[in-house]
C-alpha cells in the first residue's frame, strides 16, 4: 500500500477548514490503509480495551425509566462500541496514527510546523445502532489551549446518513463559548465539568440559526474537524457496520489547559497547565520539511 498521500491538500480546502471547521478530503490516503485496521479493530471486540457505549445508554435509560421518563429500549439491536488510546499498547493502531499520512494531513490542513498525537479512538456502530452521537465538541474533553487542534474521522466503510455519518455545526469553531461535555450518547454533562450545555442543535437548525453540514465517505476519504466544531451523528439504521478510526492532534499553539470534570489521561505525567505539550505524554509525530 502507499504510505504518502494520494494527492495534495489544496489551498481552497484548507480554506474550508478554517472557514466552516470541517474539510473532507476525498481519496486522500490509500483505502487498503483503512482495509488493513479492520482485524486489529475486530480484536478489540468485546476486551476491556473498549466500551459498549449502548450499554452505558441502556442505564442512562433505565434511571429515567424509574422516573417516569422513558421506556426501555428495543432488544436485539447493534452496539456501539468505542475505544481510545489503542496506540499506546498495540503495534498497528500506532503505525496508524504516527507513522500513516495521517499526521502530515493534519500538520497541512492545520498549517502547523509540528504536530503531536493527543489521542486515537475506534468508533463502532454495529447494523441497527440505536443511540445517536449526541451533539459536543472535542475540546471540551481535553486538557488543552490553543487554536491549532482538531480530529481526523478515518472510515472503514462506506458512510452515509442512513449509516450514522457525523453531522458537523458549520462555523462553530468560532463560537465563543467551549461546552460541557455531556456522556456522548446523551446530552447529559459530565459532573464536575464547567460552562453551559449544548445549546439545541437541531431546533437552532430548524429555526435557521446554524446550518448542518455533513459527507458521505468511504475508505480512503477523511474528514477533517477542529476541536471547538460541533458534531454528533445519528443511528445506524443500515444493514452494514459503521467502522471509523479517529485521530485527535494538536499543532504549534497548543499548551496543557486543565479542564476542571474532564477525564485525565494515566499517560499524561507532565501536564501542568500553561506548558507546552510533553513529548512523553504527546510524541511529536509530523514536522514540516
Amino acid at each position: 500500500m502507499s504510505s504518502a498521500l494520494l494527492r495534495s491538500i489544496t489551498s481552497q480546502e484548507i480554506e474550508t477548514f478554517w472557514r466552516d471547521g470541517v474539510v473532507c478530503l476525498p481519496e486522500v490516503v490509500d483505502p487498503r490503509l483503512l482495509h488493513d485496521m479492520a482485524t486489529p479493530i475486530a480484536e478489540l471486540f468485546d476486551t476491556s480495551q473498549v466500551a459498549d457505549l449502548s450499554a452505558m445508554s441502556d442505564a442512562i435509560v433505565k434511571g429515567g425509566k424509574e422516573n417516569g421518563q422513558a421506556e426501555t429500549p428495543p432488544s436485539g439491536r447493534g452496539r456501539f462500541i468505542a475505544g481510545v488510546d489503542h496506540w499506546i499498547e498495540h503495534a498497528t493502531f500506532r503505525h496508524f496514527a504516527c507513522e500513516s499520512p495521517m499526521p502530515q494531513i493534519a500538520g497541512l490542513v492545520m498549517q502547523s510546523d509540528r504536530v503531536r498525537l493527543w489521542e486515537d479512538s475506534v468508533l463502532v456502530k454495529e447494523p441497527g445502532t440505536i443511540e445517536r452521537t449526541a451533539w459536543h465538541q472535542d475540546m471540551a474533553y481535553f486538557h488543552v489551549n490553543g487554536t491549532k487542534v482538531c480530529t481526523m474521522w478515518c472510515p472503514l466503510d462506506t458512510v452515509t446518513t442512513e449509516s450514522g455519518a457525523v453531522k458537523f455545526v458549520a462555523g462553530s469553531h468560532l463560537w465563543p463559548e467551549i461546552y460541557q461535555p455531556n456522556l456522548f450518547v446523551s446530552s447529559m454533562v459530565i459532573p464536575g465539568t464547567q460552562g453551559s450545555m449544548v445549546p439545541d442543535i437541531d431546533a437552532m437548525s430548524h429555526r435557521n440559526e446554524c446550518s448542518i453540514i455533513s459527507f458521505d465517505t468511504k475508505p480512503g476519504d477523511v474528514t477533517v474537524h477542529h476541536a471547538r466544531t460541533i458534531h454528533g451523528a445519528g443511528p445506524n439504521t443500515s444493514r452494514g457496520s459503521r467502522r471509523a478510526i479517529s485521530l485527535r492532534y494538536c499543532g504549534d499553539d497548543v499548551t496543557y489547559f486543565m479542564r476542571a470534570g474532564a477525564p485525565l489521561k494515566v499517560h499524561h505525567q507532565h501536564l501542568v497547565d500553561g506548558n507546552p505539550l510533553h513529548e512523553d505524554d504527546c510524541p511529536t509525530v509530523w514536522l514540516a520539511s
